[in-house]
């Protein structure tokens, strides 16, 4: 069986989300200036490159926030399904016309977006291709659990809430930001574990898969 990494390197030259503090890594102490040791602070949001997305996220109140998900949902069997680098936007349509097998309760969406990985892209593209409302109610209906996407969010950029509420709502995992390019569709072990941060609307991840 092949471990496959379909995590983001965390650094400073990363793509980030308009708007949100850039990655800041800075060594505080250094063996060469006489520490005992090399300590590295950083400074980032909990959004950063691959990351899960907690429903108070979007929805706030008394909603779950990041140490509260359930673990079970973000390690198990999954599926990657693999789309046409022509769709824009995964749709109901879309997602209909792609034959998920049935009980998959973890999908991991690999679309064009994973080029910008290959490439090691350092400016955000507001054209990701994003899961519109219509195909997070469709993923709702087909009793997924935790949805995964390769770029960093799961929603179009012009308008992010309408899908991240239907899914959080409905108690979908978000997982952000994977690189999905060296990952065929198919049947996958995942792995994914957020840090455990209390109160957190997100938190950075490492996910992995294990299959043939």
């Amino acid at each position: 069986m092949k471990t496959y990494d379909i995590s983001l390197t965390i650094s400073p030259h990363l793509p980030i989300w308009p708007g949100d503090p850039p990655v800041v890594l800075k060594r505080v102490q250094k063996i060469e200036e006489g520490a005992d040791a090399n300590v590295t602070q950083i400074q980032m949001s909990v959004h950063v490159g691959t990351h899960v997305d907690a429903p108070y996220h979007f929805l706030g109140g008394e909603s779950a926030t990041v140490d509260q998900l359930p673990l079970d949902i973000l390690h198990g069997r999954a599926y990657v399904l693999s789309l046409d680098n022509e769709i824009d936007l995964v749709s109901a349509t879309v997602l209909e016309k792609s034959d998920i097998p049935t009980r998959v309760k973890r999908l991991l969406i690999k679309t064009r977006n994973s080029n910008y990985w290959a490439c090691d892209e350092k400016m955000f593209d507001e054209n990701f291709v994003a899961v519109s409302e219509d195909g997070a109610q469709f993923l709702v209906e087909r009793g997924i659990k935790l949805v995964g996407v390769d770029y960093l969010s799961v929603a179009p950029y012009v308008d992010t809430a309408p899908t991240h509420r239907t899914l959080l709502s409905a108690g979908v995992v978000i997982v952000e930001g994977l690189n999905l390019y060296n990952v065929s569709q198919g049947r996958y072990t995942l792995f994914c574990l957020p840090i455990k941060i209390t109160g957190s609307d997100g938190a950075p991840a490492r996910a992995i898969l294990i299959g043939a």
